[in-house]
């Protein structure tokens, strides 16, 4: 069966309609930062349940509580995820680590290096220069890893 986890990022306070439709068949959605203001996780939480963490723009006093990075077990598959890739340390607690998951660029970025998938799923917020809009599916069944990148028709 496997799990499906949606990945967005970079809303700035807009969840797009088109956002809900492309992760409404997620069992977790996780926000890789710039959430925006909670209204966003509020309204992402009514779909599945929601694992954050804070970006750089995300200063209010209802962000504090959001850490700057996390690491979650889905299934058999380490998935750590924080705002800003140039931040990665990866070490002994990133050790396990199959995938990480990043945002900031609004670039979306799918790939594989030495064994640890990266993905950025791009913004899903508003528009910035000629970026696409996107988010990503990331499916998890054991230790088997596949991710696509959903471009949004907005």
């Amino acid at each position: 069966m496997g799990t499906q986890v949606g990945v967005i990022s970079d809303t700035h306070g807009l969840l797009r309609p088109e956002a809900i439709e492309a992760l409404k068949a997620s069992d977790l959605i996780l926000h890789a930062g710039d959430i925006g203001k909670p209204e966003v996780l509020e309204g992402l939480r009514a779909i599945a349940p929601v694992i954050a963490v804070r970006g750089n723009n995300d200063r209010e006093a209802w962000a504090e509580l959001i850490p700057e990075r996390e690491t979650v077990e889905v299934e058999k598959v380490a998935v750590h995820i924080l705002h800003i890739g140039q931040e990665l340390k990866l070490g002994s607690q990133t050790a396990n680590v199959r995938v990480v998951i990043t945002g900031h660029s609004h670039k979306p970025r799918l790939e594989e290096q030495g064994g640890i998938l990266f993905l950025n799923p791009g913004s899903a917020g508003p528009r910035r220069f000629k970026l696409p809009i996107s988010v990503a599916h990331l499916h998890i069944d054991g230790t088997e890893v596949r991710a696509q990148i959903v471009e949004l028709a907005v």
